[in-house]
């Protein structure tokens, strides 16, 4: 008996088949039959599924005599079904790598539970992806299982039938079978969710979800939408034939008018002719199931009255949205110009010589460089004041209470910045206001540079998608010092960015502590924050980093290389696997694709909301990654890394990078997953060879990060001394660079 039936149901989706059909068969876990059902598709559908049975002994088909409709199709597939489980896969959706291995495991945790809830992510047509909005709920629903009425919102996630797997043997001893029509998945969602005695949840984005630029059959204008009375009838039918459920009538019968009020106001569902009547027989339903002392208030109160009064409440809603939008760009414009005087009243007053903004990150904290500088300042340059930009109110909670702050848009930001001798940041500051002169801007940068940047992507398309490079150039005019770490950042920054700075030997201020507590030693030391402590990691296990970057060639800029669990796995007793994620991709669908499980039951430890990088390195007696620049930093600590190359002509292709990395790599190189786990099989990732070819990395990259970098700053530029020095790497500040400002007179 196989873990899963998975069911898919085929009608003209022959473009989209094979994608799905490949999606299932290519999974880590092959526990499965694969039951697909022509449901006597008019196109290719019904020979390509025999060619994959053909070829793979899990898929089994089922041609149909004639087109039944999704829900008989799927009721067809369920008959044939042996697996302990069914899952229900519409043919144009597709499995995410590794979600059957991580439902098979949380069934497991779980001891098979009648219902499992799991994640999606839409996937458009043109490219993009966006996680299910509601993904919160299942993080909130914790480990354990529950019933509905234990946790109610389980029934607000989108009522589908595929964002479940269902214990076979539950859903033949309640009878449930889809029923004809459209909208059958909400007539079969609601009596099995009521119904189930246990729910476990997945926090795991399983199906790629597709939203077809055509052909969809919610999107199809049709009078057929006019079958959710139908659903909604049976609904309630079920609930009225189990008195221990009529609790639940009041909630849907809310439900019922949101649904219907919503497939009325979408455009491109109901014919025109035919809303007045949806929206009668909506009434009439509404009417006829309302429970007693239901209250019809809020959205479905329109319910309750006429069609001309549904008209007029659309129009005026209409009317008033589009005067909020009036009203906002008006008082936008004016607050703009009152903003605009106040930074000019203090623009007339003197520069502050004592005066320094600090901003990292596009204003998310006291962060890398900046973070570094300012308390160095504090240590050694009382006189100076230091103030922080920050981004909300959410973010200024997160700052120590003796930091002075502003936030981004108020006045007391306009006035600070506007008065400010010295502004340090690792991101460009906004395009206005017009940098004042005598102002001095000291750009940090964000690591040392692997891939292109500036100018250098106007011959990457892909790479600069939604980046304005000219504009971005122009606000690196206002930079007076770049900070560098090594001559190959120099020459970088100074091409990427042909503006009006100097560069400056200084070093990467962030890095201090690495060289500090670095020189070889292990991760278990008590200098990494309490990382080590704060997620509960043995302090004589190896801790292993995995850190990967965002990807060009790909919209979302996630892909997934290997399966952390299977490496987590594979590392064995005694090592934890570590993994942070590029801050870019720390609010995408990358945490969804089943780090945050993962993580919930002490698989890896994730890392990516770690505020302080260096706490994480620090911990870490090895590093894995593919092309992030974290690498250049992680080498001050003279430990090894080990590079994850597996689709390096493809980076480099879409992106372009300035150094031949497997060439020239800090540790050795794999190409492949079975080559990157044979190395630490091996041993071999910290063997002398391994150390050899990370000292050549260390000498050129981070030639001068000795430990005083936050040192040089403040003494040589905030507080004009001479350059603290000689240390490794000779530093000095070369002469300054000819040539006007191009925004000092702006």
């Amino acid at each position: 008996m196989p873990r899963f039936s998975v069911i898919v149901p085929c009608f003209k989706v022959q473009g989209f088949l094979r994608e799905c059909l490949e999606s299932v068969l290519t999974q880590s876990f092959g526990d499965f039959e694969l039951i697909a059902v022509d449901d006597r598709s008019p196109d290719g559908c019904g020979a390509t599924l025999d060619e994959y049975a053909g070829r793979d002994p899990r898929v089994r088909v089922l041609h149909l005599p004639r087109n039944v409709g999704l829900g008989r199709a799927r009721n067809a597939g369920t008959a044939e079904a042996s697996g302990d489980y069914l899952f229900f896969l519409d043919s144009d959706d597709s499995l995410t790598p590794g979600a059957l291995r991580a439902m098979a495991d949380r069934l497991a945790e779980a001891a098979d539970p009648d219902v499992l809830v799991f994640d999606h992510a839409r996937t458009y047509w043109w490219g993009g992806t966006r996680r299910n909005a509601l993904a919160e709920v299942l993080a909130e629903a914790g480990p354990d299982t529950f019933t509905a009425e234990e946790f109610p919102r389980i029934l607000d996630l989108l009522t589908v039938v595929w964002n479940k797997v269902y214990r076979r043997a539950f859903v033949s001893s309640q009878g449930f079978e889809f029923s004809p029509g459209y909208y059958e998945d909400t007539a079969w969602t609601f009596p099995v969710m009521l119904s189930a005695r246990r729910i476990a949840v997945l926090d795991r984005i399983c199906v790629n979800y597709r939203q077809r630029r055509q052909g969809n059959i919610l999107s199809t204008t049709s009078r057929r939408h006019f079958d959710i009375h139908d659903q909604y009838d049976r609904i309630f039918a079920f609930v009225a034939a189990r008195p221990h459920l009529a609790s639940w009538r009041p909630y849907l019968h809310r439900k019922m008018g949101e649904h219907c009020l919503d497939v009325l106001a979408k455009p491109d569902r109901l014919p025109p002719g035919d809303k007045a009547e949806f929206f009668r027989l909506t009434t009439r339903m509404f009417r006829i199931h309302r429970p007693e002392g239901a209250l019809v208030d809020g959205e479905v109160a329109v319910l309750a009255g006429s069609w001309p009064a549904y008209l007029l409440k659309r129009q005026a809603a209409r009317a008033g949205q589009q005067a909020a939008r009036q009203t906002g760009a008006l008082c936008g414009a004016v607050t703009a110009r009152a903003r605009a005087c106040w930074a000019d009243v203090h623009r007339r007053r003197p520069l502050d010589p004592q005066l320094v903004v600090y901003s990292a990150s596009s204003h998310r904290g006291m962060l890398g460089d900046p973070a570094a500088v300012y308390a160095k300042a504090r240590e050694i340059a009382s006189g100076l004041r230091g103030v922080w930009v920050v981004r909300d109110a959410e973010t200024a909670a997160t700052l120590p209470p003796d930091v002075e702050h502003v936030i981004v848009g108020s006045r007391r930001h306009l006035e600070i910045t506007a008065r400010a001798k010295f502004f340090v940041n690792d991101v460009n500051w906004p395009g206005s206001p017009a940098k004042r002169p005598g102002s001095v801007h000291i750009h940090t940068h964000q690591g040392t540079p692997l891939k292109y940047l500036g100018a250098d992507l106007l011959d990457k398309p892909g790479a600069r998608l939604g980046l304005d490079v000219p504009r971005m150039l122009r606000r690196a005019d206002r930079w007076d010092y770049s900070l560098v770490a090594s001559r190959h950042a120099e020459l970088v920054w100074e091409r990427a960015y042909p503006c009006h700075f100097t560069s400056v030997r200084t070093g990467s201020p962030r890095n201090d502590v690495l060289v500090h507590h670095g020189a070889g030693g292990s991760g278990a030391c008590g200098t990494c924050g309490g990382f080590r402590e704060r997620h509960g990691i043995p302090a004589d296990h190896t801790v292993v980093l995995y850190a990967p970057t965002r990807r060009d060639y790909r919209r979302t800029g996630h892909v997934d290389r290997f399966d952390p669990a299977r490496l987590a796995a594979d590392l064995g007793e005694g090592h934890t696997l570590v993994v942070r994620l590029h801050p870019s991709l720390a609010a995408g669908p990358a945490r969804g694709m089943g780090l945050a499980e993962l993580a919930r039951r002490g698989v890896v430890v994730d890392a990516t909301d770690e505020p302080r990088v260096q706490d994480v390195l620090l911990a870490s007696d090895v590093l894995v990654t593919d092309y992030s620049s974290v690498m250049f930093d992680y080498a001050n600590l003279d430990r090894p890394i080990v590079v994850h190359a597996d689709d390096w002509p493809a980076f480099t292709a879409s992106r372009g990078a300035y150094l031949d990395l497997p060439a020239e790599a800090p540790g050795h190189v794999a190409h492949s997953y079975r080559e990157l786990a044979r190395l630490f099989a091996s041993g071999r990732w910290r063997d002398e060879e391994s150390a050899r070819l990370r000292a050549r990395f260390r000498a050129r990259f981070c030639e001068f990060d000795d430990g005083r970098a936050a040192e040089r700053v403040v003494r040589a530029l905030l507080l004009g001394e001479p350059m603290p020095g000689p240390g490794p790497g000779a530093p000095r500040i070369p002469g300054q660079t000819a040539g006007r400002d191009a925004l000092t007179s702006a």
